[in-house]
């Protein structure tokens, strides 16, 4: 019990040092005092993952089709949003896209990454509601790990992000995530208008090589930035590449699943559909073929019958 206590007092000693080096500018920011209020919603979030399917077990999946593409639509703007803000900021800072270490000065220009960077922050939690979307239209099936570890991971690791590092490298894939997610919820928004706009949505795959593509760049640049010694916090750096290597695993992992693994059977699939319905038609067609079949061999032998007694009658007489 001791050593329990111990190991609480350190890691609170701790937190209170780092405070000590954390970012002025977003102390009075909304969520940004201390780390409950981020831990709380994320909790809750766990939380409704494990009785949102109890409460609608029995019940109606919800439509949800208007709200799913107001929903949609206004995180295209929001995304689309933060990316102008970080691309304008950071080129009137004039940032270095290799080397870009954090200013913690009231420059407007700085201020003004930190502002586009907590709003990516709070982008990420109002992603929690896909998940919650999902659940209530009893999509069960689209709640994966990777799904849960993406939203959940995101949300409270940024509010770390935001808090000490405000700016500086930060910029560089806050600012590319959010150009893929404008994609990403415009994707998912025509897909929410219907079947009429769905069979145009052909590029679903190619969102997933993308953000794999994100990943692996988001690695590449850190590396750059650890080989010319960037002036920036080295524990964040060595951390973003460990984050990106498990999306890398997952991410790589959905898309053999999804659009690698299941092809062969989608076609076996597709295969068995047209010989069943082929099947069907020939079956039907063999069985008439058979029974026609049956009846001429029925009928031959009374003819040969007939012709025989004929014969025999021909003989008599």
């Amino acid at each position: 019990m001791e050593i329990v206590t111990h190991f609480i007092n350190d890691t609170i000693e701790f937190y209170k040092w780092t405070l000590t080096i954390a970012d002025k500018r977003v102390q009075k920011w909304p969520l940004m005092d201390n780390p409950l209020p981020t831990l709380a919603i994320s909790m809750s979030y766990l939380l409704f993952l494990w009785l949102g399917p109890k409460y609608m077990k029995n019940r109606e999946p919800f439509q949800l089709r208007k709200t799913l593409i107001v929903y949609n639509f206004s995180m295209v703007f929001l995304n689309f949003f933060i990316f102008k803000e970080l691309f304008m900021a950071a080129r009137s800072a004039n940032y270095s896209y290799i080397c870009q270490q954090v200013d913690y000065s009231d420059d407007p220009n700085e201020v003004r990454v930190a502002g586009a960077l907590w709003w990516y922050f709070i982008s990420k939690g109002i992603e929690y509601l896909d998940t919650v979307f999902f659940i209530l239209r009893k999509k069960f099936n689209q709640v994966t790990f990777l799904h849960v570890y993406h939203h959940c991971t995101m949300f409270t690791l940024w509010w770390i992000g935001i808090k000490w590092v405000a700016g500086g490298q930060s910029f560089f894939d806050a600012h590319m995530n959010a150009a893929i997610h404008v994609l990403m919820y415009l994707y998912y928004g025509l897909a929410s208008c219907g079947p009429k706009i769905q069979k145009y949505l052909w590029w679903k795959k190619y969102l997933t090589i993308i953000q794999m593509i994100q990943f692996h760049i988001t690695i590449g640049h850190t590396a750059l930035s650890l080989y010319v010694n960037c002036d920036f916090p080295h524990w964040m750096h060595y951390s973003l590449i460990c984050y990106a290597l498990t999306f890398i695993i997952l991410f790589g992992n959905f898309y053999y699943q999804t659009y690698r693994r299941q092809q062969p059977r989608r076609d076996a699939s597709s295969k068995a559909g047209k010989a069943l319905s082929n099947g069907t038609l020939n079956g039907l067609s063999k069985a008439a073929n058979g029974a026609a079949l049956t009846g001429s061999k029925e009928e031959k032998p009374q003819e040969n019958s007939g012709r025989r007694k004929r014969k025999g009658r021909a003989k008599r007489d």
